[in-house]
């Protein structure tokens, strides 16, 4: 079976005129759009997302300051708002610097991200995502951090936007260690949908026999012929069968996808709303 997750925040933020300007990025539709940021959430809602990931990717004290306790509540309650019943809403923990910059990944990472996650937590997320790290070692920082708080902890590493920060074999590698630090899914996000094809096939071998695997996927290059925003969802879904055929049980969307895509996924796999669930320790149930 297969749980859909949503899609970007950061492209439909820019697609109804907000802007996301660094250091906050998404975050910044918490305090200064946050009708249009709950209308994101809703639309993906309505269109069979099972798994709402909040705007908390840059509410860490690092790129917050004093207000990252306060706006990463806020971002909770707002997809929490928006869940349909049976939904769950995912706490972003993201790379402290830059998640295409593997060399910018601090030192001693993990008492931040423990920070991160001990909020998210106390904010009453249902899992949280160490997503979109392109430098393993930070990503094992953020799940060891994570874990053992209750909830699940789900891993996904990034190739990055051209496909070549990490390889398939060491994704893989990442994939078993987060497994054994206690990561209950790993994925991969943010990789061009053309190229995630081996990355995904090399987690699946490595530890889908362990834990479910997934893939959420960026629109890829112009020359793809995928579109950027409102595009083509059939041909992301052509590339999805692939993913899924390969062992991933959890897809959704990143960059330039959107509710169209999430809702095609749906289509193709019409029974998501009576999908396996995640445990804290990674074994499947029904839910």
């Amino acid at each position: 079976m297969v749980t859909l997750l949503d899609g970007p925040t950061g492209t439909e933020l820019a697609r109804h005129g907000v802007e996301t300007p660094p250091p906050l990025w998404s975050a910044v539709a918490v305090d200064h759009a946050p009708d249009v940021l709950a209308r994101i959430h809703a639309d993906y809602a309505a269109a069979g997302a099972e798994v709402h990931t909040a705007a908390t990717f840059r509410t860490q004290r690092r790129a917050a300051g004093g207000a990252w306790r306060r706006l990463t509540e806020r971002a909770v309650a707002l997809a929490r708002g928006a869940v349909q019943a049976g939904g769950r809403v995912a706490g972003s923990i993201a790379p402290l610097e830059d998640c295409y910059r593997p060399d910018r990944s601090p030192r001693g990472a993990g008492p931040e991200h423990a920070e991160l996650a001990a909020a998210l937590v106390d904010c009453g997320c249902d899992l949280l995502l160490c997503e979109t790290f392109p430098h393993v070692g930070e990503a094992l920082a953020a799940t060891t951090a994570a874990a053992g708080r209750g909830v699940p902890v789900w891993t996904s590493l990034t190739a990055g936007y051209r496909g070549d920060l990490l390889t398939p074999a060491e994704v893989a590698r990442g994939g078993r260690e987060a497994v054994a630090r206690g990561a209950a899914a790993v994925l991969v996000n943010c990789v061009p949908a053309r190229d995630c094809l081996p990355f995904v096939a090399a987690l699946a071998e490595a530890v889908g026999h362990r834990v479910p695997v997934g893939v959420y996927a960026n629109a890829g290059r112009p020359e793809d012929g995928l579109g950027w925003g409102a595009g083509r969802p059939a041909a992301y879904v052509a590339l999805a069968e692939r993913w899924v055929d390969a062992g991933a049980t959890l897809v959704g969307g990143c960059c330039g996808t959107d509710p169209t895509t999430i809702a095609a996924l749906r289509d193709r796999w019409p029974l998501l709303h009576t999908s396996t669930h995640v445990g804290t320790t990674g074994e499947r149930r029904d839910p």
